[in-house]
C-alpha cells in the first residue's frame, strides 16, 4: 500500500507560522515530484508548491516569499514551511507524491489562520 502520512496543521494566527510535513512509503520508487495542493472552502484545489527530481522547486504566486518547500534527495519525505500565515491559506493541504505520472495522495491537514 502506498501511504502519504501528513503532519503539522493546525491553528495559527496570522502572522505566524506553520511547518507541515509528510512522509511517503510503500511502493513509490524513488526520484519523485512531490508538493502540496489545498483547497479552501468554496475554492478550487490549487497546486502551493512542488519539488521535482532535479530539485526544482515552484510556487503558486500567491505564497512566493512567504512558503518554503524542500525535500530528501529520494523525495521520500517533503516539508512545507508557512511563515507570514493569512487568513486567506486556511485550507485542507494535500500532500501529493507522483512517480511515472501516476499521483498518490495524502489524506489532508487542516491549517485555519485566525485574523
Amino acid at each position: 500500500q502506498v501511504q502519504l502520512v501528513e503532519s503539522g496543521g493546525g491553528l495559527v494566527q496570522a502572522g505566524g507560522s506553520l511547518r507541515l510535513s509528510c512522509t511517503a512509503s510503500g511502493s513509490i520508487g524513488s526520484l519523485n515530484t512531490m508538493g502540496w495542493y489545498r483547497q479552501a472552502p468554496g475554492k478550487q484545489r490549487e497546486l502551493v508548491a512542488r519539488i521535482n527530481n532535479g530539485g526544482t522547486t515552484n510556487y503558486v504566486d500567491s505564497v512566493k516569499g512567504r512558503f518554503t518547500i524542500s525535500g530528501d534527495n529520494a523525495r521520500n519525505t517533503v516539508h512545507l514551511q508557512m511563515n507570514s500565515l493569512q487568513p486567506a491559506d486556511t485550507a485542507v493541504y494535500y500532500c501529493y507524491l507522483q512517480r511515472l505520472g501516476r499521483p498518490f495522495w495524502g489524506q489532508g491537514t487542516q491549517v485555519t489562520v485566525s485574523s
